[in-house]
């Protein structure tokens, strides 16, 4: 070879990447540049078969009760992709939308370890609690303006949302009604400004007697901050009444509230907003639907489709479409056989999650399953892969380590992004 030939093969080479044990290129960041995420929950399992992945239609009360979806199919924005006859509005929104029809995990006898798994990307560890998604979007991004916190949820607390060995710090700010708003940011009457200074300065100084670092001072840190945000300028954010009857009505019923005012916390500059579907608002079981509990399931679904395309619309109207991921999370899917009294169990086999807007660029669905939703066809998506492309859409960097005590921990349990969805 001569110096010619080898400088020629020695430039290809150095243009060429650099490929990993399986012949993949290594990990790197597709460059997503959302700035907030709106994580809607829908608790109880929803139902792949009767929303987001429609197949033949079964029949619950059929003699040999026949496998399959609910309800009827419709056409959708997105030429080859349907969905359940109930979301006429998202329907027409699909060319701004994703079903990750793949989704996949082994949890499915126990809704708690499911959502563990789906909020924080990892299964329950006996010696380590890992930090829920909002968490790690929080210690990553923060707040968008100081004046907000970075996570807040809109529903009811428990560890799986919480920040685990991130500490309080990165936890969230919560309330379960939209007209009160969270408890404990408005001073009792009778404490003015006056006797509220002489609180504060009582607490720093006791606050001067904890140790740097010990889980006390970490919870001082978490009640500066509340103490911070304590007051008429963050609380002004959850009256609704300020937004026209018109569009409150756009939103419907109590979720589609939550859904409004996720909306208006994104423009005051809260990075990660959670809302709960609650159990029980419509059909007694919510998405949980074994035996009867599928009898009203038509409700929930209309309900979500009602709120989803409002806020979806609501944000691109506002120009915050490209710049808020809207994320729908469930802990599994259902199966397409019926159970004795005609409902759904629960399978992880395959499911869908969704992704719309947050600058994506979106193809009405990602991922394909068998005739009857239960087995993964094409692109399978496990739960980290799910977490990855929302961190690298917000711009976080996947090969950032969090810290556990002096443990380094990867942000992700090895979970790759779905690069087609990046430009």
């Amino acid at each position: 070879m001569n110096r010619r030939h080898f400088l020629q093969v020695a430039a290809t080479l150095s243009a060429t990447p650099v490929l990993g044990r399986e012949g993949k290129e290594p990990r790197s960041n597709p460059g997503g540049k959302a700035e907030h995420c709106i994580f809607i929950w829908l608790g109880g399992g929803m139902s792949h078969l009767d929303t987001f992945d429609p197949k033949h239609k079964g029949d619950p009360k059929s003699s040999g009760k026949k496998p399959g979806s609910l309800y009827d199919s419709i056409p959708t924005a997105v030429q080859g992709v349907r969905v359940c006859e109930h979301l006429k509005k998202t329907a027409v929104l699909m060319d701004r939308i994703t079903i990750i029809r793949t989704i996949n995990h082994h949890v499915i006898d126990e809704h708690a370890f499911a959502t563990n798994l789906v909020h924080t990307g990892r299964m329950i560890s006996g010696t380590t609690t890992y930090p829920s998604l909002g968490a790690i979007i929080a210690h990553q991004r923060g707040a968008a303006d100081e004046g907000v916190p970075a996570y807040l949820l809109i529903g009811y607390p428990n560890v799986s949302r919480g920040p685990g060995f991130l500490g309080s710090k990165y936890g969230y700010v919560y309330l379960v009604d939209t007209n009160a708003g969270p408890s404990g940011f408005t001073r009792p009457r009778g404490v003015d400004q006056s006797r509220a200074d002489q609180r504060e300065r009582l607490l720093k100084g006791l606050g001067r007697r904890t140790e740097p670092g010990s889980p006390v001072a970490d919870y001082e840190a978490a009640q500066a901050e509340a103490i911070r945000l304590a007051g008429p300028q963050f609380m002004k954010h959850f009256d609704l009444k300020t937004e026209s009857a018109e569009l409150r009505n756009n939103y419907g019923g109590e979720f589609g509230q939550r859904c409004l005012l996720a909306r208006r916390l994104v423009q005051a500059g809260v990075r990660f907003i959670e809302v709960s579907h609650n159990l029980n608002f419509i059909n007694g079981t919510g998405w949980d639907v074994h035996n009867e509990g599928i009898v009203n399931q038509h409700g929930l679904i209309q309900e979500m489709d009602l709120a989803l395309s409002a806020l979806l619309r609501d944000l691109e109207n506002r120009k915050l479409l490209d710049k808020t991921l809207v994320v729908i999370g469930t802990e599994f899917g259902r199966p397409p056989e019926f159970d004795g009294r005609g409902g759904r169990g629960h399978q992880g086999s395959s499911f869908s999650l969704v992704l719309a807007g947050g600058g994506l660029r979106h193809c009405g669905a990602f991922g394909v399953t068998d005739e009857l939703g239960k087995k993964i066809v094409e692109h399978p998506v496990s739960i980290p892969d799910f977490h990855a492309t929302i961190l690298a859409a917000l711009g976080i960097d996947l090969s950032t380590e969090l810290r556990d005590g002096s443990r380094p921990v990867p942000i992700t349990d090895g979970g790759k992004p779905l690069r087609p969805l990046f430009a």
